[in-house]
């Protein structure tokens, strides 16, 4: 694998990690084109590797929030609610991913055909409940949503498991969990921000179970590491003020239009 490459596909993942594609499925089609003679598994380790990159971008962009939460979660009790809450989240969602994500795996074996349309049934009805919500929201010229000092235990589990779906391959992990929690009528803000902190321990955990022992690291796999790390940290920036920008409701409409049209990138 030579620079030029791995700068591709590093900048991809960047990019794609939090927008509603599946970063595996772009960096994967273009390992398929940039490399001769690579396996299908190859390359998704390659993909798995390149998601480090976009996980450190997640952990300094939100190193505040995530050295708060764990301090405080050493002392719970004492907490404020809104803490409490947060906390609660990002425990559910992530216990109920792992769970929903395994059961996953397994069901995956030998059901590709009958997955790959079910997934494009999946992602198109929701793209529609988006926009459709969206538009609701808009004609009602409501507020932004529910905040943080809002959160419940089926917030927690309903992004828990639309993260645990998301390794079907084709879904997008971002996509999918924004979604559910816009469906929650959670803020356009805070969705995202729940969103990309919950990726964090499954990427981490992921790399050191599947990942570590057989991925050889290169000069070359490193560029692409820090690209994946340098766009991530540009992608999370901006879409965090366009979503300070627009009123809740376009911003519904635009992501559910964006998972609508993942289907046929």
């Amino acid at each position: 694998m030579g620079f030029l490459e791995s700068a591709i596909l590093g900048i991809a993942q960047g990019v794609a990690e939090w927008i509603p594609i599946s970063s595996e499925g772009i960096t994967v089609l273009l390992g398929e084109h940039l490399f001769d003679g690579v396996t299908l598994t190859e390359l998704i380790r390659l993909s798995l590797y390149l998601h480090l990159g976009t996980f450190f971008a997640a952990l300094i962009y939100f190193h505040k929030d995530v050295l708060g939460l764990l301090k405080r979660a050493a002392h719970y009790k004492k907490a404020e609610k809104e803490t409490q809450k947060l906390i609660n989240f990002y425990v559910i969602a992530t216990v109920i991913s792992g769970v929903v994500g395994i059961f996953m795996l397994k069901a995956i074996e030998g059901l590709d055909a009958w997955l790959n349309l079910t997934t494009k049934s999946v992602l198109i009805a929701l793209g529609i409940m988006l926009v459709t919500t969206g538009l609701v929201h808009l004609r009602r010229r409501g507020g932004g949503g529910r905040s943080a000092s809002n959160l419940e235990v089926t917030d927690g589990i309903m992004a828990g498991i639309a993260q645990g779906i998301s390794v079907v391959p084709g879904i997008s992990r971002s996509g999918f969990t924004v979604a559910a929690l816009l469906l929650r009528n959670i803020n356009d803000a805070l969705s995202l921000k729940l969103s990309f902190i919950m990726s964090l321990p499954v990427v981490l955990i992921g790399n050191i179970f599947l990942n570590t022992s057989r991925f050889a690291f290169t000069p070359q796999s490193f560029i692409g590491l820090m690209l994946a790390f340098g766009f991530g940290l540009l992608t999370i920036h901006i879409l965090l003020k366009v979503a300070d920008k627009f009123p809740f409701g376009w911003f519904m409409v635009f992501f559910g239009l964006l998972v609508i049209t993942s289907v046929w990138v």
